[in-house]
């Protein structure tokens, strides 16, 4: 053992981000989860193994390995940027480490409508309705209660 050796390190601070979802409106930051000593360089790469770029105004990396996906319209979702699967590496003398896979997901700001699916039956029958909601917005709506004319049937 080399007496560097004693003195170099290479670690991750918090490696249990997996996934990161966010809305189109707000952008958000992802800090890469390593550190080390003697400090570390950080990139962030796709899955595919793709380093990434900053795209002015749309994704940077900052120099402390926080990967910034800013606010951005509906009209310019990019699965590419918006809906991917990235990670991190950490290097220094020690060597290099690489971040588990965190999927970047964007949730699109825009209204939408849930209703009620057209239903057919004979008085004394039993009736079954379905909230119908927009796929774009399913995994993030619960339907908690049913209303007619806003007096509440079930909760």
């Amino acid at each position: 053992v080399f007496s560097e050796d004693l003195h170099s390190s290479l670690y991750f601070v918090n490696a249990s981000l997996q996934e990161v979802v966010f809305a189109s409106t707000t952008g958000t930051l992802v800090p890469c989860p390593a550190a080390g000593i003697p400090p570390v360089t950080l990139r962030w790469y796709l899955a595919t193994g793709e380093e990434i770029y900053d795209v002015p105004g749309i994704r940077h990396v900052h120099p402390n390995g926080t990967l910034q996906i800013f606010p951005f319209p509906p009209s310019s979702f990019n699965n590419l940027i918006h809906d991917n699967t990235y990670y991190c590496t950490a290097e220094n003398p020690s060597g290099k480490i690489r971040s588990q896979d965190v999927h970047i997901k964007a949730v699109l700001r825009e209204p939408y409508t849930v209703r009620v699916e057209d239903q057919k039956a004979m008085r004394g029958n039993v009736a079954v309705f379905k909230c119908i909601i927009p796929s774009s917005v399913e995994a993030y709506i619960t339907v908690v209660s049913w209303e007619k004319d806003t007096v509440s049937l079930v909760s």
